[in-house]
Order: structure tokens, then C-alpha cells, then sequence
């Protein structure tokens, strides 16, 4: 028989086994605003406007309306193959589903509630046939939740131990920041969002400490990281992007009252056109 750890584990690693390491990019987008000329930078991965792009809703909680928002703007730019595809997850379990994208060559994931995205979409078919379009070489989009759900370590934005209904990630604590499976499109990493717009770094910080082998990511609204198959990613936008990088801290600890202590975090902050490589964790330029 198997023990339970051991199942979990199968469930949850068995699709990233499917596929080797991508071919294809990522733009990751951190919520607010989206300029045309980052929108054009996913029309361009896709390879042009005679690209087949679809649009994936779940996450908000006006799904069609939100699509038929998202397929405007691209409609706007000059795309010609634009739909949306909403399925539930009985849905996208079947392989009708995978047909759904056998011709595609980017996947926009709106905004909204990434813990939807991972409702609907983990372990299924058409989770697998996404990974398709990226390891064929097409690109994978998203922002806001859309951004969250792309780290294989996605914060879920509830928290465990505040109760004050008035704030939120208000301290820096061990077990207080909910984390789940996400899609795992990085894995060297955890992706945050709206991040200096709403003064996530608490919430960050908590996260890398309680995984001191990621980086933090945190991405501020109306930027984003275009991720390269190198693993290498550059700043486009309007604002700019954090990375706290824990490989140096020392002393990790904790008191009675779940508070971390470390020494020796470091930070970054990129500007658009800045690139950072994932993989060395240097910054390039």
C-alpha cells in the first residue's frame, strides 16, 4: 500500500514529469494596467498576429466578461485567432479538452482568485496540454492571479495566524501565509503580484524564509518579467520588480510568537530593461 506522503507526492510532481524543461517564454505580469506594447511583446512570442492565442478566465469571478475584455484588447492589436476557453474541471479532465489547444500558440490567463486556476485545472489533461503549448515553443501569459498561479510554490493570499479583519500581512511569521501547488512554470521561485502597489513584501519575505531555496519574486502592477528559455528573465513596465534571494541567510529563527529572524537576506530591485538570470541568480545588467 502506498503511504499518504508518498501518493501526494505522485499526484502533485507526476505532470511536471511529463515534460522536460520548456522551450517556450513567459510573460508574467503583475497585475494593474497592461500597456499595448506589453501586450504586443506576447503577441510577438506567439509568433505575430496570425498567432492562435486563448484566453483562461477561472480566476475571476466574471469569467466571460472578463474574456470577452481580454479578447477585445487582443482583438484591438491586431490578433485574428482569439477566443477564450472556460472550462470546469470535469471539463478539463477530458481530451476534448487537449484538442481545445492542439493548435495554439500563446494562453493568457486573466485575473482574479489564483486558488480557482489551481481548482479547476490541477492534475488535468488540459493543464498537461498547456505545458504542450509552451514546450513546443509557444508562450504562456497571465497577471494578477494569472502571475501567482505560475510559481510551483503559489501563495494564496489567505493567512493563517492574523485575525485582525482591518490588515493584512502584517508581520513576518512562520505558518502565518497560506501556500499551495501551483503550475510550476517556475520553479526557482515564488511569484507575487500588485507587490509594491499593496505592500506585499511581508508576505513575501515569510514565504522565502519558510523556503530559503526560492527566490522571492515580486512583481508591481503594469510590469512584467519576460521569461527566456534560458531561465533568464527582463523587466518591461511601468514600475519595477523586487527579488529577495536567500542563499546567503544565515541564522534563521523563530519566537514564541512565530516572528522570523535571519541575517543576511538580499534584495534587488530591477527597473524596466533589466534581466536577471534565474538560474545563477545574478543580475545581468
Amino acid at each position: 500500500m502506498l503511504k499518504k506522503g508518498f501518493l501526494f507526492l505522485l499526484i502533485f510532481t507526476f505532470p511536471m514529469m511529463l515534460y522536460p524543461a520548456g522551450t517556450g517564454s513567459l510573460v508574467i505580469i503583475g497585475g494593474g494596467s497592461r500597456p499595448d506594447y506589453m501586450m504586443e511583446k506576447i503577441i510577438a512570442l506567439a509568433g505575430g498576429k496570425d498567432a492562435t492565442i486563448r484566453v483562461i478566465p477561472n480566476a475571476s469571478g466574471v469569467p466571460v466578461e472578463s474574456a470577452e475584455y481580454q479578447v477585445n484588447q487582443f482583438k484591438e492589436l491586431g490578433v485574428k485567432d482569439i477566443d477564450y476557453i472556460h472550462l470546469n474541471r470535469e471539463q478539463a479532465a477530458t481530451d476534448s479538452a487537449v484538442h481545445l489547444l492542439e493548435n495554439v500558440d500563446g494562453i493568457f490567463f486573466s485575473g482574479g482568485d489564483q486558488s480557482r486556476l489551481t481548482r479547476d485545472f490541477i492534475g488535468t489533461k488540459f493543464l498537461e496540454a498547456i505545458r504542450g503549448v509552451y514546450n513546443r515553443g509557444g508562450v504562456i501569459s497571465g497577471t494578477s492571479a494569472g502571475a501567482a498561479v505560475m510559481s510551483e510554490v503559489m501563495i494564496t493570499g489567505d493567512e493563517n495566524l492574523n485575525e485582525d479583519p482591518d490588515y493584512n500581512f502584517i508581520s513576518i511569521q512562520d505558518g502565518n501565509i497560506v501556500t499551495v501547488q501551483g503550475f510550476g512554470f517556475i520553479t526557482e521561485g515564488v511569484i507575487d503580484q500588485h507587490f509594491i502597489k499593496r505592500q506585499r513584501n511581508n508576505r513575501l519575505i515569510s514565504v522565502v524564509l519558510e523556503h530559503p531555496d526560492l527566490l522571492g519574486i515580486g512583481i508591481d502592477e503594469s510590469t512584467a518579467i519576460v521569461v527566456a528559455p534560458d531561465r533568464t528573465f527582463e523587466v518591461m513596465g511601468e514600475n519595477t520588480v523586487i527579488i529577495y534571494d536567500p542563499q546567503n541567510v544565515k541564522n534563521i529563527q523563530t519566537d514564541d510568537h512565530h516572528n522570523f529572524a535571519a541575517q543576511n537576506l538580499t534584495m534587488h530591485i530591477l527597473k524596466s530593461g533589466q534581466r536577471y538570470n534565474l538560474k545563477t541568480r545574478k543580475v545581468l545588467r
